[in-house]
């Protein structure tokens, strides 16, 4: 009953103790409590309750008794880290034991195998322990040791064996009602379709087996670690270190498992080493191989020392010394059978390069080179990478372009098997080196057209198509709704000044659950996609001209496109923009209050720093006709109606090249329907939108109660323009969260992804709606990038703060451009000219962008 029902078998064991046993069962229910502690509480108790029924079995002269429980306490010695004493104690069940007990104390001695990274050892143990549980008809044990060979088979990278196993261990669990065990089915399922690059049915997989435990009460610590490892492979790397270090605080106040820790150490630090946080990889990665040094786990060991070096790597270190641990490393995976084998080689040779060492460095990254073709999509990346290393080494600048398009190739199809836009998103950081490779080498020799190309390899990818939406999924569709009814009601309570910290810690429950169950959705649409053709974008530019700036090496690159050629110009270090742009966002906010005129030269002088740094010598070769900004996402905070050369213009902004070629092509929907909103709070009311109706023959207006948000959505869905007054909210920490403020609460980026089709053109007069958070190797999330690939061919939006009142103005001159046949940017820039001169106003007008191309 201990994993079919662990708490009623705890309340049995204990009661069968109160009622003067025998021998015999006291030692059955000490080895029951033993094992509730060993899995799920305190490993200290649980040896002791062992202990006394090893001492129990013996007086009830029982063998196969005695047996059985040394199975028990071997294991849980290995879990204590008293690797020598249960290794020894399990021997002595399985020489103890006869017939079936045996088989079942190999079973655990297997178990205590696979913990140990003795995967060679489990699989004989295995072996020998199957046909008999077989023969004598024991589904439950039978069931579990095909379960532990599928695991120990998937820690060898045999995914079809472990496959095959798992689907013939869920056979037999069906038939029993080991509940527990069924939820560490579904878990090994989950982390099988994981090793397969399953990532959406993974998360799936894991969040099913995640309440069932829940359910039962008991902790997962396994679940914890293997949810770690495709949050990491997701891009969510923060989220996977909260959740190990959440996990080593679980396991320590309950006394848990010693080799548990261990493992979860190891994965904390491999996830802040890909937050980018050395110091805590290598502080976490140093505890980790004590342990399981101490635990004699060599396979554990070795993969912990792995991470260390990478660490020590990433901080900053690099010697001979690291070169040859990397490579003992490399040869002791490899001895293993262990698929990191390949990454360890990568990191020797990436070391032995760094320190001009190119004969050793060849010859660790032939090795880890060799993974290219095999494995799943991050093995084989890696050694795509290896190989690009390599080519670069020898001079070979075709060999590395090769290189580098292979393995992003194999990112591509690896991303579009992901539905949800922030997982597509976050997922090109894994190419973010193979593609800076590629712009070196084009840089060096290619010339500025192919620089463009490969500059366009990895931007704004997630708009290149939309996001897979879940077949009307009720579950999402209530969670949202019960977002917005907690979202609203904390707004009120805050307004009032009522205590919220209930309704908060309740809305990131929601919101943890919205992520959930969109990052489950797999992605439906081929992986080549619409590759982007400079000859195709030159021919579409026409008179105007695309500015895209490309870093390389911490300098701005631009790549002036027009005119049927590509230019290239060098520009400044991004950090000193990236500075600048920071400072005119502050001046902004000042500028949007009355009486912070004193703050306009400041913006104004930071503005020409700007376009020195940001355009250089390219802003002389323009041209007369319009212009479209490209930039990377460390700069799309950049105010650029405010550059000298740009004031005038008529300007858009957007994420590539490709997805304003797109914007280009989009052709607007039949039926020209104008739709506008006025949500509640804004200090004019929202003033403009009833002088707005008034440039259009037919509008529809949703304001007060009408402005909910399925009714918005509804009418939104398909619309020719739609123009939404209403306050906006940017979530940095959760940029899909970012919001537009409706009657019954707020229009999340999650929202607008259920559309069929987002409005032709979306005007936002708003603050912070243009606000973006930059993610992956140069992806960019938020409100603008959501509605850009489901149908938005432009967008004018706000990338600070803005005075309600100064908006009003701007935005009637806008619309009074767009009645007149203008495009988005052409209004603007009118709207802009037509506003009083004073410095609030024209605040206001520089705050505002078109993005895209309508």
């Amino acid at each position: 009953m201990v994993f079919a029902a662990p708490g009623e078998a705890l309340a049995r064991a204990e009661h069968v103790l109160r009622s003067d046993p025998s021998p015999l069962d006291a030692s059955v229910a000490h080895q029951v409590i033993g094992i509730w502690q060993r899995d799920f509480g305190d490993l200290a108790v649980a040896l002791d309750h062992l202990r006394r029924a090893r001492t129990w079995a013996a007086r009830a002269e029982s063998a196969e008794r005695e047996a059985d429980v040394l199975g028990t306490l071997g294991v849980a010695l290995v879990h204590a880290g008293r690797t020598r004493q249960g290794l020894t104690v399990l021997d002595r069940g399985v020489a103890r034991g006869n017939g079936h007990t045996r088989a079942r104390v190999l079973y655990r001695r297997a178990f205590a195998g696979w913990v140990l990274g003795r995967h060679k050892e489990s699989l004989e143990d295995l072996r020998r322990a199957i046909p008999v549980l077989r023969q004598a008809d024991d589904v439950i044990w039978t069931a579990r040791a095909l379960s532990l060979r599928a695991t120990v088979h998937l820690a060898l990278g045999a995914v079809d064996r472990a496959d095959a196993d798992f689907t013939a261990a869920e056979l037999l669990w069906e038939t029993t009602g080991q509940e527990h065990d069924k939820a560490v089915a579904v878990e090994s399922r989950g982390l099988a379709a994981f090793r397969s690059g399953d990532i959406p049915v993974a998360l799936r997989l894991l969040a099913e087996a995640k309440e069932r435990y829940d359910e039962l009460g008991t902790p997962p610590f396994m679940l914890y670690i293997a949810r770690c490892e495709v949050l990491m492979a997701a891009g969510l790397a923060p989220e996977a270190l909260a959740e190990a270090d959440a996990a080593i605080a679980a396991l320590d106040r309950i006394g848990g498992q010693s080799t548990r820790k261990a493992e979860l150490l190891l994965t904390a630090a491999r996830s802040a080493l890909s937050t980018g946080d050395a110091q805590t990889a290598t502080a976490r990665a140093a505890v980790a191989v004590r342990l399981f040094s101490g635990q004699r786990r060599s396979w554990w060991e070795t993969h912990a020392r792995l991470v260390l070096i990478e660490a020590r790597v990433a901080g900053g270190a690099a010697s001979g010394r690291l070169v040859q641990d990397a490579a003992a490393v490399a040869d002791q995976l490899a001895s293993f059978g262990a698929p990191a084998a390949p990454e360890a080689s990568l990191l020797a040779g990436r070391i032995a390069l760094a320190l001009g060492w190119t004969a050793d460095a060849e010859r660790h990254l032939a090795v880890a080179a060799r993974s290219r073709h095999v494995g799943p999509p991050l093995a084989r990346m890696t050694g795509w990478v290896a190989q690009a290393l390599r080519a670069r080494a020898a001079g070979s600048r075709r060999g590395v372009l090769e290189a580098c398009r292979r393995g992003l190739d194999v990112l591509d199809d690896h991303r579009m098997t992901l539905g949800a836009s922030e997982l597509r998103a976050r997922a090109t950081a894994q190419g973010a080196e193979l593609a800076a490779l590629a712009q070196q080498a084009s840089l060096a020799h290619g010339g500025p057209r192919r620089l463009l190309e490969w500059s366009e390899r990895l931007r704004a990818t997630v708009l290149s198509t939309p996001p897979t939406r879940p077949p009307a999924d009720p579950a999402l569709l209530s969670s949202l709704t019960a977002f917005r009814e907690i979202a609203s009601r904390a707004e009120d309570a805050r307004r009032e000044g009522r205590p919220v910290p209930a309704l908060e810690r309740e809305q990131r429950r929601l919101e943890r659950e919205i992520r959930s169950r969109t990052h489950h959705t797999r992605g439906d649409a081929p992986g080549d996609g619409d590759r982007f053709a400079p000859a195709r974008l030159l021919d579409r530019l026409g008179d105007a001209c695309l500015v895209e700036l490309a870093v390389l090496d911490g300098r701005v690159h631009i790549l002036l496109c027009g005119q049927g050629r590509v230019r290239r110009f060098e520009g400044g270090l991004l950090a000193e923009a990236v500075h600048e742009a920071e400072h005119v966002q502050a001046g902004l906010r000042r500028l949007a209050h009355p009486g912070a005129e004193g703050r306009l030269a400041v913006v104004e002088a930071a503005g020409r720093r700007l376009e020195e740094l940001l355009l250089a010598g390219a802003a002389a070769h323009l041209g007369s006709g319009p212009v479209v900004i490209v930039p990377p996402g460390a700069l799309h905070r950049v105010t650029w109606a405010l550059l000298p050369s740009l004031r005038e213009r008529v300007l858009s902004v957007s994420p590539s090249a490709g997805s304003w070629l797109r914007a280009r092509e989009t052709e607007p929907p039949p039926g020209g329907r104008h739709v506008l909103v006025r949500g509640p709070g804004l200090a004019t009311g929202g003033a403009e939108v009833p002088e707005v109706a008034g440039h259009y023959a037919t509008a529809t207006i949703l304001e007060h109660d009408d402005a909910q948000v399925p009714r918005v959505l509804r009418e939104l869905d398909g619309a020719a323009l739609a123009h939404i007054a209403a306050h906006g909210t940017f979530r940095a920490d959760s940029p899909l969260f970012s919001s537009l403020r409706m009657a019954d609460g707020p229009l999340i980026v999650h929202d607008f992804e259920r559309l069929d089709r987002s409005p032709y053109r979306i005007i936002l007069s708003s603050c912070d709606t243009a606000r973006l958070a930059s993610v992956g190797a140069d992806e960019l999330l938020g409100l603008v990038t959501a509605l850009l690939p489901l149908g938005t061919a432009g967008v004018v939006a706000s990338s600070a703060p803005v005075n309600d009142a100064a908006v009003v103005p701007l935005m009637l001159a806008l619309h009074k451009g767009l009645g007149a046949g203008l495009s988005l940017a052409e209004s603007l820039r009118d709207a802009r000219a037509a506003l009083p001169g004073d410095a609030l106003h024209q605040a206001t007008g520089w705050a505002f962008a078109a993005f895209g191309a309508a």
